[in-house]
């Protein structure tokens, strides 16, 4: 009968920066074997290596170990770390450490995981393997528990895929994640307030290999594989404008949960004033053409170059390589008429507005599915010809069109700018 033992190891000093914690941990236990798996808290591998600071505020410590934040409500922030973790406060701890002292994590765990694996491998006559562990909350579940986020000698995840159970089903999502179900278990020796940053797990040896393996990285979800890639926090920042498109169609649903997205942006007179027209493939060629001649004839007018002109209408060309296009188009048959110039203007503008945040929200929804878009002018120069091609009503104005598509590639960082400049108090 198989069985699981996990070990605290007792009597472990303080550690402090500088400390050879593979030594410590020796001499605390000295009965380590080979297919032993050593589970250590991420808390005393930061101190040994000096990750440490003092004089400086949570908050501060806390923006600078963050990539990302995903959510944010009151004190609490959920971020991106720089190891690609997403915790509570990245990670960043003041519990069982020097008062006004801060730990953060360790730079880089697999690695600090494997230089202790090195050191334990050479009073054992055979392999071990290493777990640097952190304390994590879950998504959907309260409470917190250990997962490992540095490993050296061990798959942090077995692959069951394409095997079967014992009734014979094909087994298509099961992956196990033994590091951190490892993790879990040890915390439950070693405890939060009891001193016990190390223990040791035995009887899983058939687990331990004799290279150090991909490390705790590889148990970190892709942004490719993450069905909720943004978070709260950074909803509206997702948006990007995008050029370039691989060449993958864009699903329906997603333009109409998008275009749902759309209808709940405020406008006048508890109207609905948006239109969304998708634009078929044997429609596009067509439009597109039109447009192109218009916009020729109208730099014609204004004296441009022909040689310009082409290179303007090639550089247009961005409309006829995405898989999607949509025109937005205001509705505005739900104004009041004024006999006033002035009102009648206000009027006009609270509809003008009203699609600016609906086009706004489309987009917004459009990027959390991972798609990007380009909300291009194009059709409000000729709206009388976009009304021709795609057979719309008079009332119906078009308000430029959008190229949707997935990205080629990733969007570059986005510049920073300081809100003070665009902020005026009175």
């Amino acid at each position: 009968m198989s069985s699981l033992h996990a070990i605290a190891v007792e009597g472990m000093p303080e550690i402090t920066p500088g400390h050879d914690l593979a030594s410590e941990i020796v001499a605390a236990h000295r009965d380590l074997r080979a297919g032993d798996i050593v589970v250590i808290s991420s808390k005393v591998v930061a101190k040994a290596e000096g990750r440490v600071v003092t004089g400086r505020s949570r908050n501060e410590v806390i923006d600078s170990e963050t990539v990302r934040v995903v959510a944010e409500r009151g004190d609490l922030k959920i971020v991106e770390t720089r190891h690609g973790l997403v915790l509570a406060a990245a990670g960043v701890d003041a519990s069982n450490t020097q008062r006004d002292s801060l730990v953060l994590l360790p730079l880089e765990p697999d690695h600090s995981a494997r230089s202790l694996r090195a050191v334990l491998q050479e009073t054992v006559d055979g392999p071990v393997a290493v777990i640097i562990t952190d304390t994590a909350g879950r998504a959907w579940r309260l409470g917190q528990t250990d997962i490992a986020i540095g490993v050296a000698g061990l798959m942090p995840m077995l692959d069951l895929r394409g095997s079967h159970d014992t009734h014979g089903n094909a087994l298509t999502a099961t992956m196990p994640a033994v590091a951190d179900e490892i993790a879990a278990a040890c915390e439950l020796v070693m405890g939060k307030a009891a001193g016990t940053p190390v223990a040791v797990v035995r009887g899983l040896g058939h687990l331990v290999q004799s290279v150090d393996g991909p490390g705790a990285s590889a148990l970190i979800r892709t942004s490719d594989d993450d069905l909720f890639p943004v978070g709260s926090f950074d909803l509206v920042r997702s948006r990007r404008t995008v050029r370039t498109f691989q060449d993958r169609p864009v699903p329906r649903a997603v333009i109409e949960s998008a275009v749902g997205d759309a209808l709940t942006a405020p406008a006048p007179h508890h109207t609905t004033p948006w239109r969304f027209v998708v634009i078929s493939d044997r429609t596009r060629n067509a439009f597109l053409d039109a447009m192109a001649d218009r916009w020729r004839a109208d730099l014609r007018a204004d004296g441009v170059e022909s040689d310009l002109i082409e290179a303007r209408v090639v550089r247009g060309d961005q409309l006829r390589r995405a898989p999607s296009l949509v025109v937005p188009c205001l509705v505005d048959d739900g104004a009041h008429v004024y006999r006033d110039s002035r009102r009648a203007t206000a009027e006009r503008s609270m509809f003008l507005l009203a699609m600016g945040a609906g086009i706004e929200n489309f987009l917004i929804t459009l990027a959390t599915h991972g798609l990007g878009s380009a909300w291009i002018s194009s059709t409000l120069f000729c709206p009388e010809v976009a009304r021709a091609e795609l057979a719309l009503p008079d009332g119906w104005q078009p308000m430029g069109a959008v190229a949707i598509g997935y990205p080629a590639a990733p969007a570059p960082p986005r510049t920073t700018s300081d809100v003070s400049d665009y902020i005026v108090d009175v």
